[in-house]
């Protein structure tokens, strides 16, 4: 297996050179290098020299100071031993957590990291005790699965019960539905901020409105906000919010976040826990006694390495700044519609940017074999049934490459190259 990828590496890369030296002599790289500040971050993404990467919804690239950070972990480990813990491992669930709070307009001590989402939202439903008058759920059928898994799991035992909002298009979900759904008898709404499948970027200020009208709280789902869409937990009074580092921050895998309102802090006790979470824990007491603050919210101990390797991506962005993101993404999203529909394809994304976070899906009938095709030649892209081809342009990705990728696409299209994956679905 690992020698075909490589033999396959090999192959394309060389494809994908001559193609953009053909596009590049169209278009010169410097020139965009003079228009576009953003560029020079290009720099510290090896894997730009190699492909163009464009799925940063699914696994943002890795900055080359990651392999600085890891050495770090590494270096102190095999140097400190067990003194790391008491030398800056320990806290690193809530110092890391303050660089992702800056992100999203936290409060330092606010945000607490965890391994991934599933985590935090099973840790936030642990701390909620249904009764018969507030036990429902509300969130919509475009709601990332995973999270959708956790609340029908805990249902299971009949104490809480899950409406559903529908699409009708399967690509947004209308806001009146949606806020008609949240009423007296909802004890929560876990709500993506930005759809994984199509990038529809939901109205998360009039949800949380809503559902403090009635009573209940929301659990704002950020993973595929945060880094490309600008927001702030504190002007939305969201009440818990949770995230990743793998897509938009580039912070890879095992760096999830839980951001807990600060007043809600002590008032919440979840069940879902361990002795991190305890005021006195190297007292190994027999019985929980919560510590105060966001400490409460963690459990055993963390993946420390994955903390780390986060770090680097967290300080790009916070260097950089969302808005600036946002700005560049809303530009280039714009333009890799008007390219993709110029070429005959159907855009399944949001048009309006104002209702489109930084994915543009790609609709096409053969359009899982059409990414397989693209995987191959080095273009790195994802396909999502119901959705499509998934092209995500980050601050670090060129107009160029979005006109490459068109013209891919357009080619594998017109001479059906792709025939040869009809069988595909989505690899990962």
């Amino acid at each position: 297996m690992a020698a075909n990828r490589q033999t396959n590496s090999l192959l394309y890369q060389s494809s994908f050179a001559a193609s953009y030296g053909k596009l590049s002599a169209i278009k010169p790289w410097m020139g965009e290098i003079l228009t576009d500040e953003l560029l020079k971050w290009r720099s510290e993404f090896p894997i730009l020299d190699q492909t163009v990467y464009l799925i940063s919804h699914s696994l943002g690239a890795m900055p080359r100071d990651t392999f600085a950070r890891l050495h770090d972990y590494a270096e102190t480990w095999a140097t400190r031993g067990v003194r790391a813990w008491a030398e800056g491992w320990w806290e690193m669930p809530v110092t890391v957590g303050n660089d992702v709070a800056r992100i999203i307009g936290a409060d330092p001590g606010s945000v607490v990291m965890h391994q991934n989402v599933s985590i935090c939202q099973s840790l936030i439903l642990s701390c909620f005790n249904p009764t018969p008058k507030r036990n429902k759920i509300v969130y919509s059928e475009l709601n990332f699965p995973s999270v959708m898994y956790v609340y029908e799991a805990h249902a299971r035992d009949g104490k809480l019960r899950i409406e559903t909002v529908p699409s009708d298009d399967g690509i947004t979900i209308p806001l009146e539905r949606f806020l008609a759904a949240i009423d007296e008898e909802t004890l929560l709404v876990p709500f993506s901020h930005v759809l994984f499948k199509s990038g529809f970027l939901q109205n998360a200020q009039a949800i949380t409105e809503r559902a403090h009208e009635v009573g209940a709280m929301v659990v704002l789902d950020a993973y595929q906000s945060a880094g490309t869409v600008p927001f702030n937990v504190k002007e939305l009074n969201v009440d818990l919010a949770t995230g990743g580092s793998v897509k938009w921050l580039c912070g890879g895998p095992g760096a999830g976040y839980l951001y807990v309102r600060p007043d809600l802090q002590d008032k919440l006790e979840p069940k879902t826990t361990g002795w991190m979470a305890h005021e006195s824990p190297f007292a190994f007491a027999t019985e929980l006694r919560y510590a105060p603050g966001i400490s409460r919210f963690l459990h055993g101990s963390p993946a420390i390495p994955a903390l780390y390797a986060a770090q680097s991506g967290y300080r790009i962005i916070n260097e950089i700044g969302v808005d600036q993101i946002r700005a560049k993404s809303v530009r280039q999203t714009t333009n890799l519609i008007a390219l993709a529909e110029e070429a005959g394809f159907t855009v399944t994304s949001p048009k309006e940017t104002s209702d489109r976070g930084g994915t543009v899906t790609i609709g096409h009938p053969d359009a899982a074999a059409i990414t397989k095709e693209l995987l191959r030649r080095e273009f790195i892209v994802d396909f999502r049934p119901g959705a499509g081809v998934r092209v995500s342009p980050h601050f670090y990705t060129s107009d160029e490459e979005l006109e490459l990728v068109v013209r891919e696409l357009k080619e594998i299209r017109d001479t059906r190259a792709f025939a040869v994956h009809e069988a595909a679905g989505a690899a990962f």
